[in-house]
């Protein structure tokens, strides 16, 4: 049985998604990050999450590089990061209020939650890479997250 791509596309998008900013260092000194809505809790013993990256990213390589990878988890308002982030650019980075974690990712300003990650395991899938992280850092903040549902921004899921 063979499943028509965009038919899958049109069911899948019925399941709400929390909608982040998957970042890291890029060498020198700079950094690099782009939107995903593939990542998912794994384990809470030991810590681990896992975020699903496009291997033709220009992110891609630089968590490869870097080892590390900071999950940004976006909040309502913060709709026009998730754009930028979304497209392949060098400067997504400008204008843009951040902060290094501990474990050496960026922490974006007014997000609800961040998780700093350290490279366990690089799992090559079909289309994207799977990065399954440990979880050497996190913490939680005020505000309500964005919701990626029916292929669109949202704060509640309603029909």
């Amino acid at each position: 049985m063979t499943v028509d791509a965009l038919h899958l596309r049109r069911v899948l998008s019925r399941f709400p998604t929390g909608v982040t900013i998957v970042a890291t260092r890029h060498q020198p000194d700079g950094v690099c990050g782009l939107t995903v809505n593939a990542f998912a809790s794994v384990s809470l013993e030991p810590p681990l999450v896992l975020v699903c990256v496009d291997r033709t990213s220009n992110t891609h390589g630089c968590i490869e590089a870097s080892g590390i990878f900071t999950v940004n988890v976006l909040a309502t308002g913060q709709e026009h990061v998730a754009t930028a982030f979304a497209q392949k650019r060098d400067d997504k980075f400008d204008g843009l209020g951040y902060e290094l974690a501990e474990s050496g990712g960026p922490v974006i300003e007014g997000v609800v939650a961040w998780l700093g990650c350290g490279v366990r395991e690089v799992i090559e899938g079909c289309d994207p890479t799977i990065f399954l992280g440990d979880v050497l850092g996190c913490d939680e903040l005020e505000g309500r997250p964005l919701v990626f549902f029916r292929s669109g921004f949202t704060t509640t899921v309603n029909e």
